[in-house]
């Protein structure tokens, strides 16, 4: 998709610090699972966020960093968002995810351990 699209939705939302807004073009896979993982250890929990064709992109992070023990799910939201493409376009409507992940039980056990493997293959 070529061009820029701007959120008619301003809310103060947007401002969240553990918040990842999920691109499906801009970056890998794995830049979003380890900013997600760096997120958790920092506040505990991230939100991950992705419009149209990135939800797909977003569930998949959510699911890599559930089935690797990393996160739990706390809260899912699917809401639709009114877009203007361009300037002066025509407002078009978009599928939008949020889905809230809290770290495990075994989150801190699991990255030490990820770490510690990290050193020992220096």
């Amino acid at each position: 998709m070529v061009g820029t699209t701007e959120a008619v939705d301003s809310s103060a939302s947007n401002n969240k610090k553990n918040r990842i807004q999920v691109s499906n073009t801009q970056k890998p896979l794995f830049f979003y699972v380890n900013l997600a993982k760096r997120y958790m250890q920092q506040y505990n929990e991230v939100e991950l966020s992705a419009l149209g064709m990135a939800i797909a992109t977003v569930v998949t992070i959510a699911e890599i960093l559930k089935n690797n023990g990393l996160a739990i799910e706390k809260k899912i939201m699917t809401s639709t968002i009114d877009m203007r493409e361009e300037s002066g376009g025509r407002p078009v409507q978009k599928a939008k995810i949020e889905i809230l992940l809290g770290k495990s039980e075994k989150f801190d056990k699991l990255m030490a351990a990820a770490a510690e493997e990290a050193l020992d293959n220096e």
